[in-house]
């Protein structure tokens, strides 16, 4: 009688093909990250640790660039940027690139290190946290982010000539906090920190010195009566201390002038109530000027959160105006910083002025 044949199959040969599938897919997984100007190729929580980078001098479609340590680098050229073919891979120092940050390459500056780049052709500026090298073409210097290309009107030509000024203050400000481990959200607060006038995190300060107490005064000699018995002379009154305008906030009152007996000319008095705060001098950001006081007190509460704002009356084409501005500030990079921010949060008017 025939044998009936019975076709037996194999587990076996599907589990060797799904085995191969998960091994193509798994080598697909593994080439699709690539770096950008030499990156480590971290990622996740990993890539956003901080770390400080100054790097050996490298080459280039034969162009050696040497990077170096500095704090004060002002330089002109064409920038450009870069966004989408870039975003979530790795940055020269390990961080991970975000096309929404305000971040840039640079081909020399140690990262990080903070720069404002200002749009020579429409004078709009950004101040940018380099963490990433580039660009390399012949005739560029920095290569942006698409955040901080859109904030100097670059992004439809591409390109644009700029001017970079370091900011040494924010730069050493960054690099001891990327030394300690502090990743770039840590770099980001201490750099609001420092534009707010706080004191960045940083070594403890030296102890005051003790205080000189002051002199006292001598005794007056006695006073002899004279011969005539004439009653001495009385002494002069006191200087009498009048001031034009009420304290600011930091309890500082403004000294007006005044005459030898210690009265104040009317037309200074009068401006008592309406003396600018601005007086004193410095730099300030202004955030709007407005016709009514109460438009400008409005504004003034809605920027509290961003300094200590204060409403001064001014004049313009004749007629009274109320500005709203927050400082002062000792220098115009700090007051920069803050104008950023509230560009960036909505507040297109604000700007630095100089008193």
């Amino acid at each position: 009688m025939p044998l009936a044949l019975v076709k037996q199959r194999f587990p076996a040969l599907q589990t060797l093909r799904l085995c191969g599938a998960i091994a193509v897919m798994a080598s697909v997984a593994a080439c699709g990250s690539s770096n950008k100007g030499g990156g480590s190729g971290a990622s996740g929580s990993a890539a956003q640790a901080g770390t400080y980078k100054i790097g050996k001098p490298y080459k280039i479609d034969g162009i050696t660039y040497t990077p170096q340590e500095t704090f004060t680098l002002t330089e002109t050229g064409v920038a450009s940027w870069y966004g989408p073919g870039f975003h979530g891979k790795s940055t020269a120092n390990g961080e991970r690139y975000d096309q929404s940050d305000r971040t840039a390459a640079h081909r020399t500056l140690q990262m990080p290190a903070v720069v404002r780049v200002t749009n020579l052709d429409n004078g709009l500026s950004t101040v940018v946290r380099v963490n990433d090298r580039g660009p390399f073409a012949r005739s560029r210097v920095i290569d942006l982010s698409r955040t901080a290309a859109q904030e100097i009107d670059m992004i439809g030509r591409g390109t644009a000539r700029v001017r970079i000024d370091q900011l040494s203050t924010e730069s050493m400000t960054v690099k001891e906090i990327a030394l300690g481990g502090g990743g770039p959200a840590e770099q980001q607060q201490a750099l609001a920190q420092l534009a707010s006038g706080k004191r960045a995190p940083a070594a403890a300060p030296a102890p005051a010195p003790a205080p000189v107490p002051a002199p006292v005064p001598a005794a007056p000699p006695p006073q002899v009566m004279q011969a005539s018995y004439e009653p001495p002379s009385p002494p002069p009154a006191p200087a009498q201390t009048v001031y034009a305008s009420p304290p600011r906030g930091n309890g500082t009152p403004f000294p007006a002038p005044q005459s030898a007996s210690g009265a104040v000319p009317p037309t200074i008095a009068s401006l008592s109530a309406t003396a600018p705060p601005s007086s004193a001098g410095g730099f300030f950001v202004q955030v709007g000027a407005f016709s009514t006081h109460e438009n400008a007190e409005r504004q003034r509460g809605a920027v509290r959160s961003y300094g200590n704002p204060e409403v001064s009356q001014g004049s313009a084409n004749g007629r009274d105006v109320y500005r709203v501005r927050l400082g002062p500030y000792t220098t115009s990079d700090a007051a920069g910083i803050v104008a950023d921010r509230l560009k960036r949060s909505g507040y297109g008017d604000a700007r630095v002025v100089a008193d």
